[in-house]
């Protein structure tokens, strides 16, 4: 008898719960996975230490934990091929950065450095070996510059003091003339004196 009792409850169950499962097919779909288990759960009849699931509902429950299942794995697969394709391109971006950072390396070495007379310099360097070369020719050019000016005031004053002898020269030379020519007359009349007497 008891039996009967249970199984007449269960089937009073099972229909009450296939009935309220078909109204409210749609709101199990749009609720959670665990909400569905629990009212699962809570419709379902007990039999002595067990519980007795509609076959429907259960079905229901199946069907709706494997399309949510199948729908995180595609969920799962598009978001993997994103990570895929994302990391593909970080390393992308990651190697473009590195190259270009090599080309600024290079360039700024390349920049800093300047090729005199197929010498590399750095800019530090070659300023520093210009500056000196221009030092070195302004010291030699003042120091031309006080050679020449030096040989000119030295030219200059030989040529007065040549001017100067020459002209004692002439003056000394008409004046030994001069003497000359008197000393001939005063010879020529003592060889007149002489030769009269």
């Amino acid at each position: 008898m008891k039996l009967l009792k249970v199984l007449s409850l269960v089937f009073i169950t099972t229909t009450t719960t296939l009935s309220i499962a078909q109204n409210k097919g749609n709101d199990k779909e749009s609720s959670s996975i665990e909400q569905q288990f629990e009212e699962l759960y809570k419709k379902s009849s007990s039999y002595q230490k067990y519980k007795v699931i509609d076959k429907k509902a259960y079905s229901d429950l199946k069907r709706n934990v494997v399309n949510s299942i199948k729908g995180l794995e595609s969920t799962i697969n598009s978001k993997q091929g994103s990570i895929t394709s994302l990391e593909t391109e970080s390393k992308s971006l990651k190697d473009q950065i590195t190259e270009l950072n090599q080309k600024l390396d290079a360039s700024l070495a390349q920049e800093n450095e300047i090729s005199f007379l197929g010498i590399n310099l750095t800019k530090t360097s070659y300023n520093l070996l210009v500056w000196s070369i221009i030092s070195i020719l302004i010291v030699l050019l003042v120091f031309f510059v006080y050679r020449f000016k030096n040989s000119n005031t030295v030219t200059k004053n030989t040529k007065i003091a040549f001017n100067d002898i020459e002209e004692e020269f002439e003056l000394h030379k008409r004046k030994s003339l001069e003497n000359e020519q008197k000393l001939r007359r005063k010879l020529q009349d003592e060889i007149n004196k002489q030769r009269g007497v």
